[in-house]
């Protein structure tokens, strides 16, 4: 429901103290690139840009933006009052979007919507957890935060809100059950959305032309849901544990609760794939030759190595996949979605999958990154999508696409 009466006055002064808290975190991340980001002013109102020097052979180097946001999963946080790690999933979704076509993304800028800014230790403690979560996202990254914007958008951004179980319609009801009840509801409600800015080097384009029959498929494994398909997620969990399912925990899950285990951050996968192809500094050395990558996110496998694959019209046979996380599969099943449907609307095991003629070399690197990395299968003639079934059902082995 919008929320009804008054509209609430701007926090001038708190929304000013908010950015400066972001721009702080933006500059701890200048080292995550020496020589790329100069501020002609040291301040918060001071001028900031990169450097043209810091990039070689500019003649051949292409750039270019993109943009995305960590949409519903934010809610995940607001119901565990966490919100260290939404970070993560911000710059995996604009970061891993750019590496797919050989792309190295440098820098990052955002703006956080908030429906209000109350002048609490929650909302204080919230805005420490994002900036937080800000920096060690771009330190995974390996780019540069160039700022972070606030606005307060009042109802536009209805957030989650509970009171002892109960979602009011607005704030003024929050009030009132501060009055009634005594105890202080703070809540912290915001849309985050981000921009990055890339470069890449004309000889290390992605185009998908070079994708070549016989090549290997390695797939990066995922942990948790990223940040897609979380709509199906937290209808399936209200629907079967009630309004506080971030609360509860299911044996067979483990011991994290299912807001834990929802809450899992994105893998930034960019850092490891700028250093598989070289990224833009056409001096460096590619760690391995990469044909192809796809960031599976919303459409899941079928529809992004489609994608990856739509230049050579070729197909792939996924044939020892990765497993999907027990906690997508338990969803799955509540959904009532057959494994075709689940394929179609999330990862089911790897994140990322890449394209190569060096597999081994790719699975090196990724564990050096800390990331679990196998060889899942191969490219073909048949322009098909082939993957040998690790959905909830199992009733065929491999689903076709």
């Amino acid at each position: 429901m919008a929320e009804r009466g008054p509209i609430q006055d701007v926090n001038i002064e708190l929304g000013d103290d908010v950015s400066r808290m972001l721009y702080e975190a933006s500059i701890l991340t200048h080292e995550n690139r020496p020589g790329l980001y100069v501020e002609f002013h040291e301040s918060f109102s001071g001028s900031r840009a990169m450097t043209g020097e810091y990039f070689t052979d500019h003649k051949n180097l292409f750039n270019n933006m993109a943009f995305d946001g960590v949409g519903t999963k934010v809610e995940v946080a607001e119901r565990l009052r966490d919100h260290s790690l939404v970070a993560y999933d911000l710059f995996a979704m604009v970061c891993d979007d750019a590496v797919v076509r050989g792309a190295e993304p440098v820098a990052i800028g955002s703006i956080l919507d908030v429906r209000q800014l109350d002048d609490t230790e929650y909302t204080k403690q919230a805005v420490q957890q994002l900036s937080q979560g800000y920096v060690a996202a771009a330190k995974a990254a390996g780019v540069v935060i160039v700022n972070g914007e606030v606005a307060e958008l009042g109802s536009r951004i209805g957030g989650y809100r509970t009171i002892d179980g109960y979602s009011p319609p607005a704030a003024l009801y929050r009030r009132i059950a501060n009055l009634i009840t005594g105890k202080k509801f703070d809540d912290f409600n915001y849309n985050w959305g981000a921009a990055v800015q890339w470069y890449a080097h004309k000889e290390r384009i992605l185009t998908g032309h070079q994708i070549k029959p016989g090549d290997s498929l390695v797939g990066l494994a995922e942990h948790g849901f990223r940040s897609n398909g979380l709509t199906d997620v937290r209808k399936a969990m209200r629907n079967e544990y009630g309004r506080r399912w971030h609360n509860e925990v299911v044996s067979e899950l483990g011991e994290l609760s299912l807001g834990q285990l929802v809450q899992k951050p994105s893998i930034i996968y960019s850092r490891l794939i700028s250093e598989l192809t070289g990224g833009f500094d056409i001096e460096k050395e590619p760690r391995a030759n990469v044909t192809g990558v796809a960031h599976i996110t919303g459409g899941g496998q079928p529809s992004k190595l489609r994608r990856m694959l739509e230049p050579s019209g070729l197909g792939v046979v996924i044939d020892s996949p990765i497993d999907p996380p027990e906690v997508m599969l338990h969803v799955q099943k509540l959904r009532g979605f057959s494994d075709r449907t689940a394929y179609g609307k999330w990862h089911m095991g790897p994140g990322m999958v890449v394209a190569t003629t060096q597999p081994h070399k790719v699975i090196k690197e990724a564990e050096a990154h800390g990331i679990y990395a196998q060889e899942i299968g191969f490219i073909t003639d048949n322009p098909s999508i082939q993957v040998r079934n690790r959905g909830a059902n199992r009733q065929e082995e491999f689903l076709v696409f």
